[in-house]
């Protein structure tokens, strides 16, 4: 577990569930591929449905560019397959149900004193799977075009 995430520094590996749910380890992503790893709040509320969507309406992009987006909330399977559906989100979402994902990249938050949610975060790691960038408590609005243009500029060196 580490608090503060340095640049470079090699992304946490861990071990979630998927919408089917079927284990899944950011490792099965990170092979030569640049990953956006987005934590976020709440499954079908109404900043993280807004950037679900922009993540979504962007996909194209990340697929010409072959970037991974992989979105982990603390909610359940159940909850991610219905938000995933209602909205057709064409990614990966992760259940981090036992907060350790969450944890691991301290994005782990207490809402109103009381409830555990991640913060919403997002990690871009590169094709040798370390994190190169790591963007605090963002704005859900544009995020997803900050992100690929940031993925683009990588490409180029």
């Amino acid at each position: 577990e580490f608090s503060m995430l340095e640049k470079h520094q090699p992304a946490q590996l861990f071990i979630s569930k998927n919408k089917h749910n079927e284990a899944d380890s950011l490792a099965d992503y990170a092979v030569n591929k640049n990953v956006v790893l987005y934590f976020y709040t709440k499954d079908d509320t109404p900043g993280c449905t807004t950037q679900a969507c922009g993540f979504r309406d962007d996909i194209f992009a990340y697929n010409k560019e072959g970037a991974v987006i992989l979105g982990v909330s603390v909610d359940d399977v159940s909850s991610h397959k219905e938000f995933a559906e209602k909205h057709s989100l064409p990614f990966t979402l992760l259940a981090d149900s036992e907060k350790k994902a969450a944890t691991s990249y301290g994005v782990l938050k207490k809402y109103m004193g009381v409830m555990e949610m991640a913060r919403r975060d997002t990690f871009l790691i590169d094709p040798q799977g370390r994190i190169v960038k790591h963007y605090e408590s963002v704005d859900p609005d544009g995020h997803s075009k900050v992100v690929l243009d940031d993925i683009k500029a990588l490409k180029a060196g």
